[in-house]
């Protein structure tokens, strides 16, 4: 966790304009003749052609930007970004000649005035050429520096870009916002030795003086500065094409070509699955994947060259187990959704994100769910969700959609509520107006606003129009939800987009009747900040009565639903399609615990997954009594289905995870021992072996692992005698794939078996597998060997630094490290902010992350000593925000856990 005053010492807030303050000084004293973060509209950029030499001995770039500008406004000033880069000739070609113009640099908010003697002419073509150079950059952002180590030791040096958001004004002076669409002409300088790609294919390679080479790639399509990429590299490819003709290519360091085959197959069928479902042929001829062996994000849409990290593109089938296949799957599904989504179609400022990660989340599950039946995507959807709804119940959330200004907040947007929650409403608008009426809707959407910058409002007015003349989707849709006045889908969604937060619907059974009342659901004792909040919610139920699905559309506070008879059970939000949590008043828990415990499988997986995530949340905000939950939660002992069975973990863990941090041992092994027990009969059905559906292996690797951390006998008995084989084998032994995380955590719980654990982890080409070793190693008891872990990966070189982030947020987890990543967190403050970037998502996990399982008022005050209201990061408001919850909750629920612990375990003994 992050004490404030260092935060406060690092951010500078950015001003959205100067506004009463001093008029902004240029780098030489002079005014600045713009005073707003966000460029003027008087010019706007056409055509970009670029030429970049990058050094991989020196680490500096030199380069040459000409672009074509058309003038709106008559103005003797053009304003565009540059950051941490010189400038040594500015020209302006007009169509009277050649000239020089002024050039005047505000840093502040990254931006150039380039002056003029003369004026700029409406209507006018006009050019400026700009010679810069830099230093590559020392962050992920930007154009930087990455590097690999080959099988014998030697350092090998790329480069590669990362503009997503506001970075690529770090590699050439640009108009980095994504509004100002323009194509792009590039040629790359390079030596012999390395490669070079980019968005567009290579048209030609021209030699240079002193054996160089320069090699020309074709003009892109319109599109915005963050989805511009090059990269100079040694790395190997292979390539296929898809049935519409797009040529496909996977390209990765030459000792791992050989982990490049699935990715290649899928990126193939998942192009050609989306050319079809869009109806709208990918507009470029190439599309190459790269897996860059430092990475900070997962993967990176850019058009034609999407960027992955390592681990979420290579694959071996021998090593990877079959939660890296999904994983992998999913990434290669999200980032080419993105090439309509977001690329084809972007948003017109970075408020509306979500129109590009909310899709592109949303699209991975629809896409995988077709393409890849067999990997059970809707198995793993609901937990998005359930992420989502954890940072949108605090009252430090925001909207869907968010004003933005400076580069902090942007980074801030790329977080659950643009990713998940965008994801959830749209599977909740998409079951709302039924599949084949949102498709007819996106496809028009994206037809209509192709290469153009959109806003919240045009979705909407695409998905109400889904026909000119109205199709008989849409009079389905119309019939199904509401039969006396037209829907409008704007006015509906804004109330999910446009305010923060979700929905909790009471639902109240009396007789036929059933009562329905809305509130915001908030993680509070400050019941005014749940005031003013309504939504339409678009709302589906069952009963006992029938199985048929109905529907009906909560506009009110308050509405009445009646039944044709009464019923023993009502099940509300079907297969929780609907973003939205339910508390069932009176005997409404009740009637479901005893449903539940009687016939579980009346109700799907996805159903019951949702009442107990639902029931322990109610906890949370006093609406249902910590007893009730662990009464429901008793039904698991017979559950099987993977999100059911996730979700129970996912609620009870939690609980001793926060006695961890006590001393509370007794209540805390209680607390351990009602877990194993509660699934011990699941466990002991694992196989130790790689069998079954993807689904089956991946809750068999959770179960297992589970079992061994928690010191479950039969489960650390057999892991260690695995681990002794494999380590007497010299780790050349084939142990199946999805048991390997227990077999490696116990194996690392001793000096021998960490180091050589740790031997095999920095000898490995296998990614999946290192990964899984990183994160064996940071659950070691081992107090020296975790401390030593975060000080390698910050240093960089055995342990990626990009790795740092999970190795330091997995430590916290551990009981005996969770100090060592506080202090740790706290010294390296200034190194992780330049590294990592201030506000970006990993800064944030970092934070939540490490803190998250605090619960006293002694941490709260450690994270918030000497505290000044300065700080605005949102992940340090969600921080304080958590921990007050963790610590009301302890304070009203401890003596109820204890109390139910100890009836169970009386009840349990007096049995025959």
């Amino acid at each position: 966790m992050l004490v404030a005053p260092l935060l406060l010492l690092l951010f500078v807030p950015f001003p959205a304009s100067t506004g009463n303050q001093d008029p902004p000084k240029a780098t030489n004293g002079e005014l600045f003749p713009w005073d707003r973060m966000r460029l003027p509209k008087t010019v706007s950029p056409i055509h970009y052609d670029l030429t970049i030499h990058p050094n991989l001995t020196t680490f500096h770039f030199t380069g040459v930007a000409r672009i074509e500008l058309d003038v709106h406004e008559d103005t003797n000033m053009v304003v565009l970004h540059a950051k941490q880069m010189q400038i040594s000739s500015v020209l302006l070609l007009a169509p009277d000649g050649v000239r020089p113009l002024k050039v005047l640099e505000y840093p502040h908010f990254h931006q150039l005035a380039l002056l003029s003697d003369s004026v700029l002419t409406k209507g006018q073509m006009y050019e400026v050429k700009l010679e810069f150079a830099a230093n590559f950059s020392d962050s992920y952002h930007g154009f930087y520096k990455s590097s690999y180590r080959t099988r014998t030791g030697e350092v090998r040096f790329l480069a590669s870009t990362q503009f997503e958001a506001t970075f690529a004004r770090g590699a050439f002076p640009c108009f980095d916002e994504p509004a100002f669409k323009a194509k792009f002409t590039i040629r790359i300088i390079r030596e012999p030795r390395h490669i070079a790609i980019s968005n567009m294919p290579k048209v030609k390679t021209v030699e240079l003086l002193g054996g160089l080479l320069e090699d020309h790639f074709d003009t892109t399509v319109k599109m915005s500065t963050y989805l511009v990429a090059y990269i100079v590299s040694d790395f190997l490819s292979v390539s296929k094409m898809t049935q519409h003709g797009v040529k496909i290519s996977v390209y990765a360091v030459p000792e791992k070509i050989d982990q490049t085959a699935y990715a290649l197959d899928a990126a193939v069928k998942l192009l050609d699955f989306y050319d079809d479902y869009f109806d709208i042929p990918y507009p470029l001829p190439k599309q190459d994947l790269a897996a860059i062996p430092d990475f900070q994000s997962g993967a990176m849409e850019n058009w034609g060259l999407t960027t992955y990290r390592e681990t979420a593109l290579l694959f071996d089938p021998d090593r990877s187990s079959a939660s890296d296949k999904l994983a992998i799957t999913k990434v290669i599904a999200h980032e080419l959704a993105h090439q309509w989504f977001g690329n084809l179609v972007t948003m017109e400022w970075w408020n509306d994100l979500w129109l590009n990660e909310g899709f592109a989340k949303f699209m991975e599950y629809i896409s995988l769910d077709i393409t890849y039946p067999e990997l059970h995507v809707d198995d793993f959807f609901l937990g998005k969700c359930f992420e989502a709804m954890e940072v949108d119940s605090l009252s430090s959330s925001h909207p869907v959609s968010t004003p933005v200004e400076n580069p902090m907040e942007i980074q801030e947007m790329f977080d659950d509520v643009s990713y998940d929650k965008g994801a959830c409403i749209l599977n909740m608008l998409r079951d709302f107006m039924t599949p084949e009426s949102f498709e007819i809707g996106i496809i028009k959407y994206l037809k209509q606003y192709s290469y153009q910058n959109t806003v919240n409002g045009h979705l909407w007015d695409s998905l109400t129009n889904v026909s000119d003349n109205g199709s008989a989707a849409q009079m389905i849709w119309t019939k199904k939800w509401y039969s006396d006045d037209e829907l409008d889908v704007r006015t509906i969604m804004d109330t999910w987009t446009l305010q923060e937060g979700f929905p909790l619907v009471t639902v109240e059974v009396r007789g036929r009747e059933i009562r329905l009342s809305q509130e915001r659901y908030l993680k509070t004792d400050n019941a005014s900040l749940t005031e003013g909040f309504l939504w339409q919610i678009p709302l589906t139920y069952m009963t006992s009565a029938s199985e048929t699905v109905h529907r009906f559309l909560l506009k009110g506070k308050t509405d009445v639903l009646y039944l044709p008879e009464e019923v023993e059970w009502v099940k509300f939000n079907v297969n929780m399609s609907g973003y939205y949590m339910v508390h069932y008043e009176g005997e409404g828990w009740n009637s479901i615990i005893r449903l539940l415990q009687n016939d579980h499988t009346v109700l799907t997986s996805n159903d019951r997954a949702s009442l107990i995530h639902n029931v322990f949340q109610l906890v949370s905000i006093g609406k249902v009594r910590l007893d009730t939950a662990l009464e429901l939660s008793l039904y698991l002992s017979r559950e099987t289905e993977i999100m059911a069975v996730t979700q129970g973990f996912g609620e009870l863990v939690p609980l001793y995870k926060l006695m961890e941090k006590r001393d509370m041992a007794a209540l805390e092994n209680q607390m351990k021992g009602y877990i194993v027990d509660l699934f011990r009969g699941l466990i002991d059905q694992q196989e130790w072996a790689d069998s079954g559906s993807v689904s089956e292996r991946v809750l068999r690797s959770y179960l297992l692992l589970f079992a061994c951390v928690r010191n479950y006998p039969p489960c650390v008995t057999k892991a260690t005698q695995l681990f002794n084989e494999w380590k007497d084998s010299d780790g050349n032994m084939s142990l199946p794939v999805d048991i390997t995380m227990a077999v490696f955590v116990v194996g690392a719980r001793t000096p021998e078996g960490w180091d050589f654990l740790f031997e095999k982890y920095s000898h490995s080409m296998q990614m999946s597998v290192k990964s899984r070793m990183k994160i064996a190693m940071t659950v070691s008891p081992l107090k020296d060997k975790l401390k030593w872990m975060m000080e390698q990966s910050l240093h960089g070189e055995v342990m990626k630094t990009q790795d740092l982030p999970d190795v330091v947020v997995s430590i916290s987890k551990n009981p005996i490290g969770y100090k060592l990543a506080w202090d740790f967190l706290r010294a390296n403050w200034r190194t992780l902010i330049k590294k990592f970037d201030l506000g970006s998502n990993t800064v944030s996990y970092m934070v939540t992350g490490v803190t998250s399982q605090y619960s006293t008022r002694e941490m709260l005050d450690e994270v918030r000593k000497s505290r000044e209201t300065g700080s605005k990061m949102r992940c340090i408001q969600q921080t304080y925000e958590t921990i007050e919850d963790n610590i009301r909750w302890m304070e009203t629920n401890l003596p109820l856990l204890q109390a139910w612990l100890d009836k169970r375990r009386q009840r349990i003994n007096s049995c025959p």
